[in-house]
């Protein structure tokens, strides 16, 4: 307890208040063109354009990225096998951060094709939702490879709690990739617009 106190006020404190002090000296992001203060209405989308439909199908690419590694992962977790795949696995990191970036920018162009410029939240979800896929396919692992769920519930339980805080780390990590990479990619194709 007490290295944890001492952990929590010796490092993160300072960091939080010298991140503070970085974040207030900076000048704020500042759009590349000039807006328009009334909002446009935006027109009636195809269905695969909506939003639920657009990111269900986009978050199925990045978790196809990780989906084997997901299997050795999970396997030594939960059934005391040796990992040794680190290099392979950072690999796989890569190629996630890549497609998350890739797969998000795609979807993001498709939508403000088609006139729709609510795209901070759904590039966010769009990169994001395949840790819904992550969370399905560790509970077909749970009920497919180590029969937990015929034991005992209490179990299942605490597999389903790690498996949903990993799951929303994995949420948290390719939702901010996606957007970052949408975020500069808008900027980048609006900064390129001449507007007199």
């Amino acid at each position: 307890l007490i290295a944890l106190l001492l952990f929590w006020f010796g490092l993160s404190l300072p960091l939080v208040f010298f991140g503070s002090f970085l974040g207030f000296r900076r000048d704020p992001i500042e759009p590349p063109v000039r807006t328009n203060p009334i909002p446009r209405q935006v027109p009636e989308q195809v269905w695969y354009m909506q939003t639920l439909p657009s990111v269900m199908m986009a978050g199925v690419l990045p978790f196809g990225v990780v989906f084997v590694e997901l299997f050795f992962i999970l396997s030594s977790i939960w059934q005391h096998r040796f990992y040794y795949l680190f290099g392979f696995m950072g690999l796989v990191l890569l190629i996630l951060v890549v497609t998350c970036a890739e797969i998000t920018i795609v979807m993001c162009y498709f939508q403000l094709c088609s006139e729709d410029y609510h795209w901070w939240w759904r590039a966010y979800f769009t990169a994001g939702t395949s840790a819904v896929y992550f969370f399905l396919y560790a509970g077909y692992y749970v009920v497919t490879r180590m029969g937990v769920m015929q034991t005992a519930w209490v179990s299942g339980c605490i597999f389903f709690g790690y498996i949903a805080a990993l799951s929303y780390t994995f949420f948290v990590l390719t939702g901010f990739t996606g957007f970052i990479s949408c975020f500069f990619f808008v900027r980048c194709i609006y900064a390129s617009i001449k507007v007199d």
